[in-house]
């Protein structure tokens, strides 16, 4: 007989084969609840390593800061590493006057307020399981080489890959170019993409359905469907037909709650003299002209007649209806091909390039008033004091009441200016913004990151917002065309 201790535990070793079976059953059985008890107690006191049972471990570039300050609160169950580089980095940013100085600025004091919940360097917790760690520049073979933050990244990820026990670090960048030299040295490495619901470019705003015979009668009868727990947002668009019968068609809407579905009778409406060609026209016109919608986005390819219908349902609700006491259009200054430099004369003379679009659609849509029988826009629309076109620069600081506001180009907007546009809207204003995400001419946004998308993102589920993807484009044939091949 042998007998040694364990865990302070004596045990005894007999030759006997059933003793032995029975003793070493007994000892794997014990050695198992002790792992899982120190692994319980290790995650419950994660606090003090909280790096250690991460799923993942992320290294984090400068340029997510400078577009998010707030990156850190967007993952989840992860081990988030921040070069000491990373940091230098983003402080030569912090005295510009741009939004990229803002949230440099703004990175700054949210690490500053993690700084006095424990040390940086041995991680802190920040919630949703994930734990924030700066990493000081005299990690690998290299000492402290300085090659930028570009350069620590992949000396930080090559260095902790060597601890295989440990998952493989993760470098989140938007620079491509850091993205493909992690590739070429085997490391992995992702595009900085905020955790979202619904991605804007899959979010159309309406959608057809298949209903039977009943609920289309009741829909065409004016009645309303229970649609609570179909997965419809608010102000959600429907394109209804008959089962098995598709020429039986009616075009609804989900209500400011979501639960019910109700039929649009007035889908032929006129806003000075112009109807709507197709069904997302029709949807865009319900819900330029429906008063309890505050918001409004139109999105689409060019040709698709969202600044059309923007302006029309604006001029048709203040000279027609006078619900508003005049027509605000905003319209970024950004040129599409290289810019022109300083423009002679009054504000007004230096707008008249920008805004020739607008005055384009303006020309347009008289033209189509003056055949009507009832003309609703007045001889002198250009002069009028209701109808106003400025940029976008001078609007901080505004409150704009009873006004209907245009947005147009909105997709080479930022999410801060987008915020600066929306939170000036005062009492008994309608805000529409309009624009195409494939069409950004603004450098360092695209077409998830801009601010026209992160509201249509954020706002789907309001019942004060509706938005409309225009698909088919009526301006001609031939643009049509060239917006589907080019």
């Amino acid at each position: 007989m042998a007998s040694f201790v364990s865990f302070g535990v004596p045990w005894c070793l007999f030759v006997s084969e059933k003793r032995w079976r029975f003793v070493c059953l007994s000892a794997g059985a014990m050695l198992e609840i002790f792992r899982i008890g120190f692994t319980l107690y290790a995650l419950l006191q994660n606090r003090g390593n909280p790096g250690q049972f991460m799923q993942q471990r992320l290294i984090l570039d400068t340029n997510i800061f400078l577009y998010d300050p707030q990156a850190m609160e967007t993952f989840s169950q992860s081990e988030l590493l921040i070069p000491l580089e990373v940091i230098e980095e983003i402080d030569k940013f912090k005295h510009e006057a741009s939004e990229t100085g803002r949230n440099a600025r703004r990175f700054a004091l949210l690490v500053d307020a993690l700084r006095r919940q424990g040390s940086l360097k041995n991680g802190i917790g920040i919630g949703k399981g994930c734990s924030l760690r700066i990493v000081s520049n005299n990690y690998g073979e290299s000492g402290a080489v300085s090659g930028g933050a570009s350069e620590a990244l992949l000396r930080l990820a090559l260095q902790l890959r060597q601890d295989t026990a440990l998952p493989e670090p993760v470098i989140v960048t938007k620079n491509v170019n850091l993205r493909v030299k992690a590739d070429a040295l085997g490391l992995p490495a992702q595009d900085y993409e905020p955790l979202a619901e619904h991605a804007a470019e899959n979010l159309y705003g309406w959608r057809r359905l298949s209903l039977p015979a009943p609920e289309m009668a009741t829909l065409q009868n004016g009645g309303a469907l229970d649609f609570q727990g179909r997965g419809l947002n608010p102000n959600e668009y429907v394109f209804a037909q008959e089962k098995g019968v598709k020429k039986n068609a009616i075009c609804a809407r989900m209500d400011f709650e979501g639960n019910q579905l109700w039929p649009l009778l007035d889908s032929e409406k006129l806003l000075c003299g112009i109807r709507s060609l197709n069904i997302e026209q029709s949807f865009s016109i319900d819900a330029l002209c429906d008063p309890n919608i505050s918001l409004v986005t139109l999105s689409g390819k060019a040709g698709t007649g969202k600044t059309l219908l923007a302006i029309a349902a604006g001029l048709q609700q203040i000279f027609g209806d006078n619900c508003y006491q005049g027509l605000l259009i905003f319209r970024p200054t950004m040129p599409v091909s290289r810019d022109l430099g300083y423009l002679p004369g009054e504000i007004n003379e230096k707008m008249r390039p920008w805004m020739q679009p607008v005055f384009d659609a303006l020309e347009f849509i008289r033209g189509k008033d003056r055949k009507n029988p009832v003309r609703v826009l007045p001889n002198d629309l250009m002069n009028c004091p209701e109808l106003s076109i400025e940029p976008l620069t001078y609007i901080r600081g505004r409150s704009i009441p009873n006004q209907f506001i245009i947005i147009d180009e909105a997709q080479n907007l930022t999410p801060l200016e987008v915020k600066t546009v929306v939170t000036r809207v005062g009492a008994g204003s309608k805000v529409v913004l309009t624009g195409d995400p494939e069409q950004i001419d603004t450098p360092y946004l695209d077409a998830r990151s801009n601010g026209f998308s992160c509201l249509i993102e954020r706002f789907i589920h309001s019942p004060l917002s509706a938005h409309v993807t225009l698909l088919k484009g009526e301006r001609s044939e031939l643009a049509e065309t060239a917006a589907s091949l080019l």
